[in-house]
C-alpha cells in the first residue's frame, strides 16, 4: 500500500497551500519542511525554508551570490545540509508523519537532502510532500519508487486532493501503514 504522497503540478499550482491546509486538518504529529516565497516590493526575491518546529532559514534569494545557482537565485546549501536535513531525520525518528515540500531544483543542489530523502523514502514513516513536475534522474527515480503516489494537483481537483489526503492520515495514524485498507488513489 502506498504510504508516500507526492504533490505535482505547474508553479502556482498551490501544492505548498494544499500542503499547509492538510496538516491544519491532521490531528497527528507531523514534522518536517516546507518553503515560501520571500517577497520585497511586491517582487519575489527568494525562498525561505520553515520547519514544522519553528526554524526557517533563507534557502535561495538573488541576493546570494556565487554558486550554486538556480535562474537568478543563488542557493545557500548550508540550510538544506543543515535544517532541512536536520528536521527530516528527526521527524523519521519520531513523528507519525514525514512533510518534504518540495522536491525541487534548489533543494536538489544537495547531497546531503537527497541523501536524506532516500532514507525517508526507505523507511516505514508514511510521508505527505511535493515534487517538481520537471523530469530530472533523481525525481523520475522517487515518482518510480514502488511506495509513492505521485498526485498532479491543480485549482480543479485541489478541494478534493485535500479532503482526500486528510482521510488517508486520519487513517493511516491509527493502524500499522502495511495493515491499513486505504485506498490507492487518496
Amino acid at each position: 500500500m502506498k504510504r508516500v504522497f507526492l504533490l505535482t503540478g505547474s508553479p502556482g499550482s498551490g501544492k505548498t497551500t494544499a500542503i499547509q491546509k492538510i496538516l491544519s486538518q491532521f490531528s497527528g504529529d507531523a514534522g518536517g519542511f516546507y518553503t515560501e516565497e520571500i517577497r520585497e516590493g511586491g517582487r519575489r526575491t527568494g525562498f525561505a525554508l520553515i520547519t514544522l518546529d519553528g526554524r526557517s532559514g533563507v534557502l535561495a534569494h538573488v541576493r546570494i551570490r556565487g554558486a550554486p545557482r538556480v535562474g537568478k537565485y543563488g542557493v545557500d546549501l548550508s540550510v538544506m545540509d543543515g535544517i532541512a536535513v536536520d528536521c527530516l531525520t528527526r521527524a523519521m525518528a519520531d513523528k507519525d508523519i514525514v512533510v518534504i515540500d518540495e522536491i525541487g531544483p534548489m533543494e536538489l543542489r544537495s547531497k546531503k537532502f537527497r541523501e536524506v530523502v532516500m532514507q525517508v523514502l526507505e523507511s516505514d514513516v508514511a510521508v505527505l510532500g511535493s515534487i517538481v513536475k520537471r523530469r530530472t534522474d533523481f525525481t523520475d527515480a522517487i515518482k518510480r519508487h514502488p511506495d509513492v503516489h505521485v498526485i498532479e494537483i491543480d485549482r480543479t481537483n485541489r478541494e478534493q486532493v485535500q479532503a482526500d489526503i486528510v482521510d488517508w492520515l486520519q487513517r493511516a495514524s491509527r493502524s500499522e501503514m502495511g495493515d491499513t485498507n486505504m485506498r490507492e488513489q487518496p
